[in-house]
């Protein structure tokens, strides 16, 4: 008969070990660097889908003010944390005085219900991260515009009168036209017209 080792056991060896380990960090490495991206992608894709709300917006504008075909809000510029607004923003209310951009983001782009006087609505116009979209409306102007020019446009829709878009940036066109331009967060500049 054979002897048999009473004393021994069946087990992993050390190398075993290691290298499922190193495979399981691995595979947490992965997830930690894609998980962040695909957050930031999916809030780019939010916001592509608010870009082409204020386009959808600017087409109600131009048909509810038909008083000429090139009927776009005038030049403005409305920041909801500039020194006047942000008590309004703070209450999440936006009051306007004679700022069209502000009137448009107001009555265009909020579907909160307005005060009895039907001068302050709630502002829901909100990028994915919280924070209050601004809005610049340009005049038509006579050279090519790029997000990739300013540095201060974060949280920014930058709205240019007769221009269209050509990849990331708006291009003179006619009166009538527009471009609605964003910097996103990873992904450059997105930018949409009515053509």
């Amino acid at each position: 008969m054979a002897k048999q080792n009473i004393n021994s056991k069946k087990g992993f060896t050390i190398i075993e070990v290691v290298l499922v380990l190193a495979i399981a960090g691995l595979i947490f490495l992965m997830v930690f660097v894609a998980l962040p991206a695909l957050q930031r992608s999916q809030r780019d894709t939010a916001r592509r889908n608010d870009i082409a709300r204020v386009d959808t917006s600017l087409t109600q504008y131009q048909t509810n003010h038909q008083t000429s075909p090139t009927t776009l809000p005038s030049a403005a510029s409305w920041d909801p944390y500039d020194e006047a607004n942000i008590a309004n923003t703070n209450k999440g209310e936006i009051v306007c005085s004679n700022n069209e951009a502000c009137r448009f983001v107001r009555d265009y782009m909020n579907s909160g219900a307005s005060t009895t006087d039907g001068t302050a609505k709630k502002n829901e116009f909100k990028d994915p991260d919280g924070t209050f979209y601004g809005v610049v409306i340009a005049e038509q102007g006579d050279t090519t515009f790029s997000l990739n020019d300013l540095t201060s446009m974060d949280h920014m829709v930058y709205i240019q009168t007769g221009a269209k878009c050509n990849d990331d940036e708006a291009v003179k066109d006619t009166p009538r036209h527009y471009a609605v331009l964003y910097r996103l967060e990873g992904a450059g500049v997105y930018c949409i017209d009515d053509q």
